[in-house]
């Protein structure tokens, strides 16, 4: 049965890079459950380590998909002129049309 818990990190340590602390927090959660797998097996427990693994997968997939998302916002707030431009905007707004 497999943990995820290679996955889990890889993708909470790519959340760090893309979306920050959104996709970070779903991340620790899918670590946590992902690494009581192997214990809960360990021990005899075949239903627990399965609830473990079938909820480390469920959070393994919403931190993927914060994942992406924070990819393709990045993407879209770089193309769209970046910090640059959001400064311009506030100094916009501030002096008045």
């Amino acid at each position: 049965m497999p943990n995820h818990l290679v996955w889990a990190v890889l993708v909470t340590v790519a959340s760090l890079f893309v979306c920050c602390i959104v996709g970070t927090i779903p991340g620790i959660v899918a670590i946590v459950f992902a690494s009581q797998v192997n214990g809960k097996l360990s021990q005899g427990d075949y239903a627990g380590a399965e609830r473990a693994a079938r909820t480390a997968k469920l959070w393994c997939w919403i931190t993927t998909a914060l994942c992406v998302v924070g990819l393709l916002w990045s993407v879209y707030f770089i193309s769209t002129g970046g910090l640059e431009q959001y400064r311009l905007m506030m100094q916009q707004m501030r002096t008045g049309p």
